[in-house]
């Protein structure tokens, strides 16, 4: 099964990468493939200060967790998606969160859900008839289930 990871998610399991968000991108390789642009590293690296002021950790933990949770996700250039790709998704994102243009265009390019925690963003989007997220609860769900399926 196949997710596109925001950054936001990436920033809650870097704050707790024992919390049930660090579990699943640390250990659900064997169940799912995350996909991330590559811009949702600048995202991450952009806020260390508040990761170091909301998690009282240093730089060079925050640094490692990040590596942690990196292993798990596949990063690709954003020269991989289409131009009408692209303008699709600006229209959908512009009068919501343009930042997110990115996470719009890789599910529509990979056909797959968005694994966000932003509640503004899938609400946003769903009254506009976009619907592909995913949920922590959800996947935690299949995470911890028996049977194993990729």
């Amino acid at each position: 099964m196949r997710f596109i990871v925001d950054a936001n998610i990436v920033f809650s399991a870097i704050l707790n990468t024992n919390g049930k968000i660090g579990d699943i991108l640390i250990n659900g390789g064997m169940r799912f493939d995350f996909i991330a642009p590559e811009f949702l590293r600048y995202e991450i690296k952009k806020h260390y200060g508040k990761l170091m002021k909301i998690s009282g950790l240093t730089i060079e933990e925050i640094q490692e967790a990040e590596f942690q949770i990196y292993k798990s996700i596949l990063f690709i250039s954003e020269e991989q998606i289409t131009q009408s790709t692209w303008i699709k998704s600006e229209k959908l994102v512009k009068d919501i969160d343009p930042n997110d243009i990115q996470y719009i265009a890789y599910s529509k390019h990979f056909n797959c859900k968005i694994w966000s925690g932003d509640k503004a963003l899938i609400i946003g989007l769903a009254k506009k008839k976009f619907t592909k997220f995913v949920t922590t609860d959800e996947l935690f769900t299949i995470h911890t289930s028996k049977k194993i399926k990729k």
